[in-house]
């Protein structure tokens, strides 16, 4: 075992094994820009080692893989006008793409809490683990945000409306609907999982992606559906419509327990982030790869860095912790086609790039 870097990420060469643990345990290993420029680094070395044949990525503590981005620093840097968000997000939406593509199996282990940027890391793996204990989610429009980090890209490629139902509700996954939802691929009972991890440390040089999901399936489960994918006939029916005034509608007409529910929880999120959350889904059906989301999500990213929901939504959910953002607009009728537009606008030089 060498340890490579210690603090916040812990790198090191396991056998024949690259780990990656952030190691952050109290903050449920929250991501920090520091954090991901680390991991960039690791992934550097580990794609040049030949002694290295996989990759596994884990957080520290029994809490969750991550709980997402350092939200309270983005949000001190949204108030002062610095620019952390299009540092913070330049980075960590080019990284990843790059996870996407890695040429080395990368198993994501989401244990616990996977959230937000969490997800970033682990939902583009080649190989993504949940156990019975995952709560993955992506709450981003309750921030008066929207589900980032290419989770426009994974959430329109679920079936049917499974993943506008997530990315508007903020609603959990637990391991078997992460599979449904296709933000997963094995569910692996967390006891298993110390047995599974010393396996790929042993695995041998050049070891194939398909070598790997064998020896992941004589662990896993064969779950492959949860509670929420019982109700996608429900949520295809409710959730397929492009106006977020029409998702209201089909809800108070349907009336149902679900339904109302659902519509409680909506009226609880951003307006604003509502709206620009289904039209950054609707846009990344048609989408050709996630590099295409990507550099349309952080056109939307950097306005919510200069909004006022974005802080207001911050402050309600972790600042202040009061639970009651106001809101501006405060009614999704009062979204506008003129204040969705920057969301969406083309932003010249500033345009994310991919080398």
């Amino acid at each position: 075992m060498n340890a490579v870097e210690e603090g916040d990420l812990i790198v090191r060469r396991e056998g024949a094994a690259g780990v990656i643990r952030l190691n952050r345990p109290k903050a449920i290993n929250a991501m920090t820009l520091e954090m991901s420029i680390g991991i960039d680094a690791a992934l550097d070395t580990f794609e040049t080692d030949p002694d290295v044949a996989a990759i596994i990525l884990e957080g520290a503590g029994e809490r969750g893989l991550c709980a997402g981005g350092d939200i309270r620093g983005l949000w001190e840097s949204s108030r002062e006008g610095g620019d952390l968000g299009a540092r913070f997000w330049r980075q960590e939406y080019v990284m990843n793409a790059r996870i996407a593509k890695y040429p080395k199996p990368y198993v994501a282990f989401m244990d616990g809490l996977v959230m937000g940027g969490g997800v970033g890391l682990s939902g583009h793996a080649s190989h993504r683990v949940v156990t019975d204990r995952t709560r993955l989610a992506m709450p981003e429009v309750g921030l008066g945000f929207f589900p980032d980090v290419g989770g426009t890209w994974l959430l329109s490629r679920s079936p049917g409306e499974i993943g506008t139902y997530f990315g508007l509700t903020g609603q959990t996954m637990n391991g078997p609907d992460a599979i449904h939802a296709k933000f997963a691929d094995a569910v692996v009972p967390a006891a298993e999982w110390p047995e599974l991890r010393e396996a790929l440390t042993k695995v041998r040089k050049g070891v194939t992606a398909a070598d790997v999901s064998k020896l992941i399936s004589g662990f896993e489960t064969g779950e492959t559906a949860g509670p929420v994918a019982a109700k996608e006939p429900a949520i295809d029916a409710l959730f397929g419509f492009d106006r977020m005034d029409d998702i209201f509608a089909a809800l108070k007409r349907d009336g149902s327990e679900f339904a109302l529910a659902t519509l409680k929880t909506l009226n609880e999120k951003s307006p604003r982030g509502m709206v620009v959350t289904l039209k950054l889904l609707r846009l990344a059906r048609t989408a050709s790869s996630l590099e295409e989301c990507l550099v349309r999500e952080y056109r939307a990213a950097l306005e919510v860095f200069r909004s006022d929901d974005f802080r207001e939504g911050v402050r309600a959910a972790v600042i202040d912790k009061d639970r009651n953002p106001s809101w501006s607009p405060p009614r999704i009728e009062d979204v506008t086609p003129q204040m969705l537009a920057p969301y969406l606008a083309e932003i010249g030089a500033d345009e994310l790039k991919f080398s």
